[in-house]
């Protein structure tokens, strides 16, 4: 194919980090005066005054012109706060907000007949839309409504000067137009007119400030999420706002005082007509024509193309994750290298404060310590605080190199309860393992997922090691995955068996003519931490496997037999047997074969269930180049490229090694 050259006048097209994703078509991006010869094509932001220029270039050489937008589901956060867009519209013919004149998006809801199975995936979506209560941004609180019997209307406010208005057949007079309609037609309701913070700020002009002086009218200038508003009500009046298309997704009856892309087709109550729109299309059609047609996605942080279902999904995890940890933080104890990044994965809605000290009182903010700082002295020193502290540990999908030499984590865990590798309490994953009621969207992205890191090889720390080893094709082949001894895993969790030593013992006695391979950990190897194995235990095992890559070995072998190493939850996602002598997160759920219980477990799992609430739903993960909240996927597709480059040690990281070898790791 050709090589094709889209050519921009605004400079922000240039910042678009996914945009060869978005626009597969071009090869190529370069501003016009750059440019030694014409474009094959003209792109520029839809209507706005930076695209007058590209426009009148395009004419001018009759070039085609590809009028680009923000899609509908964009970003958690705002393009100002540095979210790049996960959607992006693209339009030959018009754009979407222009009902002057026909758009590609229009000419489609005319003429186009859907299929079924196009029909199926705009259902599915827009069902993810609604559970996952998305938005075209999804930064803002999702405050539950207040408990009252008072019915209520929604009335939607826009910013002065915003181009769906006059494109869209409306002028500032509709808004008043709108109000008026709304309280005559619900005589009893109070009236929520949602304004935009920025005028409430004082930044930006609307149109219903005033609205607060009617005593029926209830101004709503706060940021929050549109699906905390549709809760509380059964009628949506709007001009010419998206919040109308989501109502509509919710369930609501939306009335239209402009003329937006989702009016004239059957689905609104509309005060002004277009005479283009002649085919009544239903709510699957309209969606699929603008959501999955009209759209294209693109993973950000990746910059790879994506699915609606995985952009829905990648948003609704970050807009978890920063829900979940919005508000204030005291971080106490943690290192200057460790300050980098706690508060990347808190994420943009918390304010973290640190510490190098505990408090002396529990203090009015979430109170958050690195989990390994927590042995029982420090339980004895402030157990004033155990009860409500929130604990951090690195995440099992954590990095291209080890921990131990600062390597910076995708992912880490935050933690209420307890954490996970100590089953002498409760945690988070233990109580969302089960409790959760894990969906069928859930479900599958697991099972890819679970697919995903068997083909791709990967591991918590990925280093490789040899890709080639040779085994008996008789013997049923058992591995055994050394630790470090010190771990906190073993301490709480494997009360009989706590040495590498002694679990080769057991194993040896309980089968005694398997094949076994040893692999020592990559932090003893590396003589960072202790775990070597006593002199007799060395004729327990057939063939040392320390330097064979972790995948490999998992690929060859039969059964993995452990204390509590996440090895063997690695081996579950290559459906191997598993047996446990301790009690790591993932035994206790029917998966393994266990030779201690854990009463609280009482719930039966499904692998990908397991995986679910292990990879995706439990840990927190964040892009290192954005430093933006992001999933497990993403962190996949990193870790992916990321094995394409050559790794090696930093002169910071080698005399951290030789620090921790003699003063820390050896105690």
């Amino acid at each position: 194919m050709a090589k094709r050259t889209a050519g921009y006048t605004s400079s922000g097209i240039s910042k678009l980090a996914a945009l060869p994703a978005l626009l597969p078509e071009f090869s190529r991006f370069a501003r016009l005066g750059l440019l030694a010869q014409k474009p094959d094509a003209i792109i520029g932001w839809g209507l706005k005054p930076t695209s007058v220029r590209a426009r009148q270039y395009a004419q001018r050489h009759q070039l085609p012109y590809f009028a680009l937008e923000d899609g509908f589901i964009r970003s958690l956060g705002l393009g100002v706060n540095g979210f790049q867009p996960h959607s992006m519209v693209v339009d030959q013919t018009g754009i979407y907000y222009d009902a002057s004149r026909s758009s590609d998006l229009e000419n489609w809801l005319n003429t186009a007949i859907f299929d079924d199975e196009e029909l199926d995936q705009a259902e599915r979506c827009m069902a993810l839309i609604a559970r996952y209560r998305l938005s075209k941004y999804n930064h803002a609180p999702d405050k539950p409504a207040n408990d009252t019997h008072t019915t209520r209307v929604l009335v939607v406010d826009q910013t002065a000067g915003d181009a769906s208005i006059h494109y869209g057949g409306a002028e500032a007079s509709s808004f008043q137009q709108m109000l008026d309609a709304a309280l005559a037609a619900h005589p009893e309701s109070e009236i929520l007119v949602k304004i935009h913070p920025d005028v409430i700020a004082g930044k930006k002009q609307g149109h219903l400030f005033n609205a607060a002086d009617h005593p029926r009218c209830r101004v709503i200038g706060e940021d929050l999420n549109p699906w905390a508003l549709f809760d509380q009500v059964e009628h949506v009046y709007v001009v010419t706002s998206q919040l109308g298309f989501e109502a509509l997704l919710a369930g609501k009856q939306v009335h239209c005082f402009g003329i937006p892309f989702y009016a004239g087709w059957g689905l609104t109550y509309d005060q002004l007509p277009c005479l283009r729109r002649r085919t009544p299309r239903t709510l699957r059609e309209v969606f699929a024509a603008a959501y999955l047609r009209y759209c294209r996605y693109a993973n950000p942080y990746t910059q790879q193309s994506a699915t609606l279902e995985e952009t829905i999904a990648l948003i609704a995890d970050q807009k978890r994750q920063q829900e979940r940890y919005r508000g204030p933080w005291l971080a106490c104890g943690f290192s200057s290298w460790k300050r980098r990044f706690i508060a990347d994965f808190l994420g943009e809605a918390a304010q973290v404060d640190y510490h190098n000290a505990m408090p002396s009182e529990p203090p009015a903010k979430r109170l958050l310590v690195w989990s390994s700082r927590i042995n029982e002295d420090f339980k004895r020193q402030h157990a004033q605080h155990m009860d409500t502290l929130w604990r951090m540990e690195d995440g099992f999908i954590r990095s291209v190199g080890l921990g131990v030499d600062l390597t910076q984590p995708l992912s880490l865990v935050i933690d209420s309860q307890g954490i996970y590798y100590d089953p002498s309490q409760p945690s988070d994953l233990e109580t969302l393992l089960n409790t959760t009621s894990f969906s069928d969207d859930l479900l599958l992205r697991a099972r890819h997922l679970r697919e995903r890191l068997v083909a791709l090889k990967l591991s918590k720390y990925n280093v490789r090691g040899q890709l080639d080893i040779t085994l008996p094709k008789d013997r049923y082949i058992i591995l055994v995955p050394g630790q470090v001894e010190s771990d906190a895993s073993i301490a709480t969790g494997s009360p009989h068996i706590n040495t590498n030593s002694g679990l080769l013992r057991a194993v040896r006695n309980a089968h005694p003519d398997a094949f076994i391979v040893y692999k020592a950990h990559p932090d003893v190897l590396s003589g960072a931490r202790i775990g070597a194995l006593d002199t007799d235990s060395k004729c327990l095992y057939d063939l040392d496997v320390g330097n064979i890559d972790i995948a490999t070995l998992l690929d060859c072998v039969d059964a993995v037999h452990t204390m509590s190493s996440l090895t063997g939850f690695e081996a579950l996602l290559r459906q191997r047997e598993v047996s446990t002598y301790g009690l790591p997160f993932y035994a206790g759920w029917g998966l393994t074969q266990d030779a201690l219980s854990c009463p609280r477990r009482s719930r039966a799992l499904s692998l990908d269930a397991l995986v679910a609430g292990t990879l995706i739903l439990y840990p927190g993960y964040v892009d290192p180049t954005t430093r933006q909240l992001c999933n497990a996927e993403t962190v996949v597709s990193l870790l992916e490229q990321a094995r394409t480059q050559k790794s090696t040690l930093t002169w910071k990281q080698h005399l951290y090694r030789c620090y921790r070898n003699l003063l820390i790791g050896r105690h």
